[in-house]
């Protein structure tokens, strides 16, 4: 049975308002975190909501780049393209573009998933590196301070696609998923790991997003069709940030004109 959860969708007029609010809440959770545990521990998804939000935490004429505390920041990623870090398609690659280069974030706090190596290879290194850099033991399991999440029109989000195996895997950290529809492998984040995360939140943009999510969240339980419904962290809190088009068929908000919410039993 899925796990209850109190859906909250903010509605911006424009995808560049959502990359400002996505700029607020990653810094707001990096702060957060720092404050009160030593370190912020953020993973992010590729894509274009992403690169708009990276170019924002990076413009010193936004108070971003001043706000976040860079020397308390580890950053990892949710998936990744099994492509070299120079690749085109590497997620890495967009982020250092638009983020890593630009702001004073240690190497060593930099976590990127080696999307050249063997897919298997390349999960379990990335494995070992999570639970090296949150000194896990046993079959203990890492607590993200945010994870950061995409959803493409299919209803996959990390790189969980439609009737692949990641979608039944349980115990793993990190998981190779070959992706038939893109004839591709992609190194993910396993769901009991996202769903762990303190703040878990949906980046989406677009009309072409709008009837999938309101599938994903009004329609019936289908995991395996919308591997996105998956996504109930155990927190019981699962934020959504949303432009027009892509929140066009999901309820109005009835106290807010830009804030609604959705009760998920």
């Amino acid at each position: 049975m899925p796990r209850p959860v109190t859906v909250t969708y903010r509605i911006a007029s424009t995808p560049a308002a959502v990359a400002q609010a996505a700029a607020q809440l990653f810094t707001k959770s990096a702060i957060e975190a720092a404050e009160k545990r030593g370190r912020a521990r953020i993973a992010i998804s590729g894509g274009t909501t992403p690169e708009a939000m990276f170019a924002l935490l990076a413009d010193a004429a936004q108070p971003f780049l001043k706000q976040v505390p860079w020397d308390k920041l580890d950053l990892y990623w949710v998936d990744e393209r099994c492509v070299p870090p120079t690749d085109a398609d590497s997620n890495y690659r967009m982020t250092n573009e638009a983020l890593l280069s630009k702001v004073p974030l240690a190497p060593e706090r930099i976590h990127r998933m080696e999307g050249e190596l063997d897919p298997a290879a390349a999960a379990a290194r990335y494995e070992s590196t999570i639970r090296n850099s949150f000194r896990l033991e046993g079959a203990e399991t890492p607590t993200f301070d945010l994870v950061l999440l995409g959803m493409g029109d299919d209803g996959h989000t990390a790189s969980l696609f439609p009737h692949t195996e990641a979608i039944n895997d349980l115990t793993d950290i990190v998981t190779a998923n070959h992706v038939p529809q893109k004839d591709t492998w992609r190194i993910t984040l396993t769901w009991p790991v996202i769903n762990q995360g303190r703040e878990v939140a949906f980046l989406i943009e677009g009309a072409a997003k709008a009837q999938v999510l309101h599938d994903v969240l009004l329609g019936p339980y289908q995991p395996e069709t919308y591997p996105s419904q998956i996504i109930r962290p155990a927190s019981g809190r699962l934020t959504l940030l949303l432009d027009s088009a892509a929140a066009s068929k999901l309820p109005a908000p009835e106290n807010s004109e830009t804030t609604g919410t959705l009760e998920l039993k």
